[in-house]
This record gives C-alpha cells, structure tokens and sequence, in this order.
C-alpha cells in the first residue's frame, strides 16, 4: 500500500506559505510571508556577481568556507564581544536557519528526547523535532506581554527533557526576552543538563529592550546551540546561507548531520555573504529605522480597523486578536481578508500546539516597501464600516 511515513502524517506543509501561495493567486497584498519585497545592499549584489565572474561554482568546504566562517565569528565579536568563538571548530554554514536547525536537531537529539518549545511558535520546530524523533512539549507564553510563567517551565522538563528552542525576538509575537527570562531558562537548563537551541534571527531588530545572546550567559556557552542566518538581517531570504554557532563537542554532530543533508551551501552565495558581514554600523541602524517606520505605519493602522494589536518589541510580525472584529474563526476570517479587501495574513492557530488558543489571533509580517504597507492600509480600512 502506497503511504506517507508516519512522521510525515502529524503535520501539514507550511500555513504561512500557503497563505502567500493564495495571496498571489488572488492578487492581494502579501503580509503573511516575512520576506522582504525591496532590494538588498548593493554591497551584496556587487560580491555575488563578482563571484560568480570569478567561477566560484564548485563546492565549498562542507561546514562552510574558511573566509565567511571568519567573517562570523568577527561579527559576533563586534556585536557580543564577551562571546569568543573560533571559527574552525564553532561555527558550521548551512543552506538557512531552517536547516540550521533541524541539523542540530538531528546531530544532537536521539529519539524520544523532549524538546520544550514556547507557544506560540514558529512552525518549523514541531515538524523539526518529529523528523528527529523528538517529542515537543509546549509551554504557553502568556497575553498580553507574552510572559513564562516561570512554574509552568519548571513543570515541563522531565527526566525526558532534553533542550528547550528559545526564540527571540520572537516569532510570531514580536517578544523580547528579558534577562530576568533568559536567565531563568539558563539556571534549568544548568540544573537539569539540558541543551538550548536558540533561533536569533531577528536580533538585530530590536526596538525595545536588548538582544541577549543566551550562550553569552554563564555556564551557556558550551550548551547553547545558536542558529543565525543572511535572510532577514541583509534582505536575501532566497540565499539560504546560514550557521550553526556551538562548542566543538556538539559542532562535530550537526556537521555530520549537515553533510549528509546538503553538503554544503552554495559557494558563490557563501563568497558574497562576507560583504555583508563586514557592513559597518551605519547599516544596522538605517536597518532598525526603516522597521520602525514600517511598524508605525501598520500598527495604527491595524488598530483603526478594529484589531487588537499586541504592540512588537523586536522583529518584524505584528500579533493581533480578531474578537472584537469579527465572530469568526482565525482560518476563516484570514482566507476571507484574502479575497476581500485583499491582504494576506496567518491564521493565528498555526502558532499553537492547541489550535484554540489562536482561534481569535492573525499575525502581520511587514517586512515591506513603505508603498506596499500604504496599499495595506487602504485596504484595511474597508473594514471599518463593516464592523460599524
């Protein structure tokens, strides 16, 4: 009998790109998908060329070429100065974030490890720790500051527990952990000998409070498995260049693993992504502010037209509540905001392991040109007399 695997069976392909997938077909405004629709640094494109001029087309060396792998650790240094790495036996290049973790998934989980992973969440890392065997168990960050409760985590580990994927700024909420947070999963994940696998994609869009790399705390460094990418801080979401950062012992499990699943990334890309990692300050901050311009620009927008807006500290997502808007369900409603007026969002049950809990949520991206958000907006608006 022809089937699917089982694991293949617990869960569905990606919400939030099918939804991109039918804001396309029907022509709307696309906020559901976070990928940048403006160019990327000039910088980037000029390196990328030039690589390919200069027959940069073969394989690099799996874990990563010797000169990004540099530019890495260098960068990390400028920003987090108290977080040495050395790029021969940290670091590991991977084709994104999203095999970046999935090889540490399977580099360093065997089956029937417990993962603790916060809800909402990013949809990847239920399916991530299913394909490695794992067992996710959830933990509800709660409205409206979307805070652990600290008796809650505790609760979640057991003998099984194995690490918990930390998330900030995070995914879909816009949350920035505070130290207070981060060291409280340090001081369990130091008491039970658990790995964290952190997703720090987002943290140079930080509008309040601080990015605090969790293996920059004590004790963390050799436990924390951080994954960063290209995509969302240089606007090349397509690239699919990454890396792994962690300590030798646990590097040498997700280079195995990342070997037998890509090889490696590709060379030219590899080549080019030093340029954007030796961008200087001026850059970020132009970065941030154009994030915040956009967020003011959506944000009351949003709230015009009848949503609870939960405001983001960090990223680029905008969480929303629809109860006061509407009567429907999240799937229901965002299908129907596709075909009338015509903006692409992501039903907020996808976030949750109990898809209840986002029945009455949709999630924003606003990644876009300015105009892009203004043709939002316009649309939005059309809302207002229907819920008057």
């Amino acid at each position: 009998m022809l089937r699917i695997s089982r694991k293949a069976e617990t869960f569905t392909e990606s919400v939030i790109r099918e939804m991109n997938r039918l804001a396309v077909a029907a022509g709307a405004v696309g906020l559901a998908q976070g990928f940048p629709d403006f160019a990327c640094p000039p910088e980037l494109k000029a390196a990328a060329a030039e690589a390919v001029a200069a027959d940069i087309n073969q394989y690099a060396i799996t874990f990563g070429s010797k000169p990004l792998r540099d530019a890495i650790a260098t960068k990390t240094a400028r920003f987090h100065p108290e977080w040495r790495i050395d790029p021969d036996t940290d670091i590991t290049v991977v084709n994104g974030a999203t095999e970046g973790m999935i090889a540490a998934m399977l580099g360093l989980l065997d089956p029937g490890d417990e993962v603790i992973v916060f809800e909402p969440f990013y949809e990847n890392y239920g399916p991530d720790a299913i394909l490695t065997g794992a067992i996710p168990r959830y933990v509800t960050l709660h409205e409206p500051d979307w805070r652990i409760d600290p008796d809650e985590l505790r609760t979640a580990i057991t003998p099984h527990t194995r690490a918990i994927v930390v998330n900030t700024p995070h995914n879909p909420t816009g949350k920035v952990f505070s130290r207070d947070e981060l060291q409280l999963i340090a001081d369990l994940c130091r008491e039970h000998d658990l790995l964290a696998f952190t997703d720090d994609i987002y943290q140079h869009l930080v509008y309040e409070g601080e990015h605090i790399p969790l293996a920059t705390l004590p004790g963390m460094a050799e436990r924390t498995v951080a994954i960063d990418s290209m995509s969302k801080t240089y606007s090349v979401t397509g690239w699919r260049v990454g890396w792994v950062i962690t300590s030798p012992t646990l590097t040498v499990g997700v280079r195995r693993v990342h070997d037998f699943l890509t090889v490696g990334a590709a060379a030219p890309l590899q080549h080019a992504s030093v340029a954007g990692l030796m961008l200087g300050d001026a850059y970020y901050h132009a970065l941030l502010a154009g994030y915040r311009e956009r967020r003011a620009l959506l944000l009351p927008a949003l709230r015009a037209a009848g949503f609870r807006v939960y405001e983001p500290a960090g990223a680029y997502y905008a969480m929303t509540d629809i109860a006061d808007l509407s009567n429907e369900d999240d799937v229901t409603f965002a299908r129907r905001l596709i075909a009338d007026p015509g903006v692409a969002t992501v039903p907020g049950s996808s976030f949750y392991s109990r898809p209840e809990l986002g029945r009455t949520k949709i999630r924003f991206a606003f990644p876009k040109k300015l105009e892009t958000l203004r043709a939002a907006a316009d649309r939005l608006a059309a809302l207002v007399p229907a819920r008057t």
